[in-house]
């Protein structure tokens, strides 16, 4: 099966030398195909046996007490995607990250090394079939169980290697810093770094691990934060912010002096 997508003005192009065997496929998919629709978690908030409405001009007014007909909570929580299937054992079609190509690979010497912070995953891949080709490596990394709410497993990092003839080998390396395993805590009003021991997963896909390095990871400084006063700005309804809250939010609409912008996390 070839999964084009939306390939562009070029796209007969590419599909014509895939299938003619010119170009190896090395993409992979940026989301799950579940084997059914009811197996994803928001189909329990869409109303497929009833007819929606198309009121644009409700702005979360609820105007009919038929639940989600047009008024939607969504209550997927972080459990959206692979997120969802891998952590609750779902039989999926085709798993998040998932790629075939014509020819194989291989994984070996994977190994993680800490410096202050980074974690440095290295993993040789080698073609080991019959024709050229890339190889898209995958990082998944996996919390200690005491944390709260968090996933199976988050793709951290990635890389697709050169293009490696038959029996070539190269070493692919992943960083990965503290702050990105960090969790937001509501009731801190903080991004936090659960200490504990961290599985980093080297994988093809997210059902496809390769290897399972273990790592100490202790709790980043830099996730405490401050609530430091920062210049008046209106948020929405002139709601003021601080320097903390800015910097653990992720393209906030802010209003400042009457222009609307998006403001991007910082150091996230």
């Amino acid at each position: 099966i070839l999964c084009a997508w939306q390939a562009g003005q070029e796209g007969g192009n590419s599909v014509a030398d895939v299938l003619s065997g010119k170009a190896s496929p090395s993409g992979k998919l940026t989301m799950t195909f579940p084997v059914k629709f009811e197996d994803a978690a928001s189909s329990d908030n869409f109303p497929i046996d009833m007819r929606v409405s198309t009121d644009l001009m409700n702005k979360g007014g609820k105007k009919n007490d038929v639940k989600n007909v047009d008024y939607t909570n969504y209550e997927e929580d972080i459990y959206v995607g692979y997120r969802y299937f891998d952590t609750f054992g779902k039989q999926v079609s085709y798993p998040f990250g998932y790629g075939l190509s014509y020819t194989t690979f291989a994984y070996d010497k994977a190994a993680v090394k800490a410096d202050n912070g980074v974690y440095t995953v290295s993993v040789e891949v080698k073609n080991t079939g019959k024709v050229a080709g890339k190889e898209v490596v995958q990082l998944y990394v996996s919390a200690p169980d005491v944390a709260a709410n968090k996933p199976e497993k988050e793709l951290k990092a990635f890389a697709k290697t050169k293009e490696l003839k038959p029996g070539e080998a190269v070493v692919v390396t992943l960083k990965v810093n503290a702050d990105d395993l960090a969790s937001y805590d509501e009731a801190a009003s903080a991004w936090v770094v659960t200490p504990g021991n961290y599985k980093f997963l080297v994988g093809a896909s997210s059902r496809d691990i390769k290897a399972t390095l273990e790592a100490g990871v202790e709790q980043h400084p830099e996730t405490s934060g401050t609530d430091e006063p920062l210049e008046e700005m209106r948020v929405g309804l002139s709601e003021k912010i601080t320097n903390h809250t800015l910097k653990n939010i992720l393209l906030y609409p802010l209003v400042w002096q009457d222009v609307l912008i998006f403001v991007p996390r910082i150091n996230r």
